[in-house]
């Protein structure tokens, strides 16, 4: 039987809408200090990048991690704002299969994904320590479940 999907409450969107109406002006710089952050928990980490395998480049300065962490960190955020306007994740359904495909290539498996949520988190917490409480912690956890839920829905369809 298939888990109903949780409840993204009002209050929950306002304080996700309230922390990212600030985080966005500075999206590029907190996009890096997350893929920075994920780094620093699970170096092995950066092997799953083919773009970082084969660069001499610190990886503060790849241009090309700089882009994707900005990337990821700007539709993370986006998809958990739109959230309960729409009722599930927006991510663009070829986005979404995109993602699944990537994830699923690349041996992404679950404990990624639970550093990244760690590293989500503390970014956002540092990003805005004012708004940061334990309500705002369970909203960003929730929102980014959700999009991981549907990466793995994905990451299963690739296995048929």
């Amino acid at each position: 039987m298939a888990a109903s999907p949780t409840v993204f409450t009002e209050e929950q969107e306002a304080l996700v809408l309230k922390s990212w109406a600030v985080m966005k002006k500075d999206a590029a710089n907190l996009g890096l200090k997350f893929f920075m952050r994920i780094f620093e928990i699970a170096p092995s980490a950066s092997r799953l990048f083919s773009f970082l395998r084969d660069s001499d480049v610190p990886l503060e300065k790849n241009p090309k991690l700089k882009t994707h962490a900005m990337s990821v960190f700007v539709m993370t955020c986006e998809s958990a704002a739109q959230l309960r306007k729409s009722g599930k994740v927006t991510v663009r359904e070829t986005t979404l299969k995109k993602l699944g495909a990537t994830h699923f290539k690349y041996g992404v498996v679950d404990e990624h994904f639970e550093v990244t949520r760690f590293a989500l988190l503390d970014t956002i917490k540092e990003a805005v320590p004012d708004m940061w409480c334990p309500e705002m912690k369970a909203a960003w956890t929730e929102a980014y479940n959700q999009l991981v839920a549907a990466i793995k829905q994905e990451m299963k369809s690739q296995q048929n």
